[in-house]
Parts: C-alpha cells; sequence; structure tokens
C-alpha cells in the first residue's frame, strides 16, 4: 500500500486476547495503536485530541456498554473518523449502520482483517482505494460515497 502516513487507530474491544490481537495486526500494517478501551467509559476517559483515524468497534462491551453507544461517542468528539464495527453479531446492527462505516464479521481471519484494513488505509489516506474491497468485508453507503472522492 502506498501510504503518506500511518493511520492513528482506535480499538475498542473488551476481550483482552482479541484486542492485542488487532493491536498486532494494526501495527504489523505499519499503522498505529493509538488507544484500547474495553467499554463507553474508557473511550469517554481519552482526551479530545486522540482523534483517531479509524475506530474497531466491537458490539458487545464491558460494564454493560456497547459498540452502538461508542459509535455515537466517537461521531460526536471525531467526526471524521471511519467507524468499524468488528462483531459476531451483525444482525444488531441497524441498517443504516448507526453512522458507523462498515462491518467486519468475526470470526475473522487475520488475511481478512489485513485486507479490510489495507482497503481502509487506501481510502481513507489516498481515496477510492486501488484495492478491491474484501468479500466479507461489509461497508455502508457513507463509506463507498466518501471512498469514491
Amino acid at each position: 500500500m502506498s501510504k503518506t502516513k500511518p493511520l492513528k487507530i482506535l480499538i475498542v474491544e473488551d476481550e483482552a486476547l482479541l484486542a492485542m490481537d488487532v493491536e498486532m495486526m494494526v501495527e504489523d500494517s505499519g499503522h498505529v495503536a493509538v488507544g484500547e478501551a474495553a467499554s463507553l467509559y474508557d473511550v469517554e476517559d481519552f482526551d479530545d485530541d486522540l482523534d483517531p483515524d479509524l475506530a474497531f468497534v466491537d458490539m458487545h462491551l464491558a460494564e454493560g456498554t456497547n459498540g452502538l453507544q461508542v459509535s455515537a461517542l466517537i461521531q460526536k468528539r471525531w467526526p471524521e473518523t471511519v467507524i468499524i464495527f468488528v462483531t459476531a453479531n451483525p444482525l444488531m446492527i441497524p441498517d443504516d449502520f448507526a453512522g458507523a462505516h462498515g462491518v467486519i464479521p468475526k470470526p475473522f481471519s487475520r488475511n481478512g482483517f489485513m485486507s479490510a484494513m489495507n482497503y481502509l488505509g487506501e481510502g481513507i489516506i489516498d481515496p477510492p482505494p486501488s484495492s478491491a474491497k474484501p468479500g466479507d468485508f461489509v461497508t455502508a453507503e457513507r463509506l463507498m460515497v466518501g471512498f469514491a472522492a
């Protein structure tokens, strides 16, 4: 992927081993994990200047919180952030993606996740992406409009 800068990525996942695995894939892709959170409350604790380019958000989170709440908070605090749900429960996501940009269904393979991250990176840094959209990566219409720029 030709890129001008690494993406700043926020990981919101309450399963510690999965969060570590996602962080490793983020770093292996040349990007930077700027924060990890297990709940809405953890995301609320981040400084406003965190300003992630991309957020991977699970649906079921710690402390009785969920990905839809986190998505709403991210949209309010960092409106330019691309939000991707990473979940085994894609049917919990409303048809309009609750303002998010897509979903990577669990379980996912390392190759599938890395392909989706590469596609997202290309689209965020220099749209449109030069890679084909991975087959198991579901996108919201708003992502495709943004990537057509």
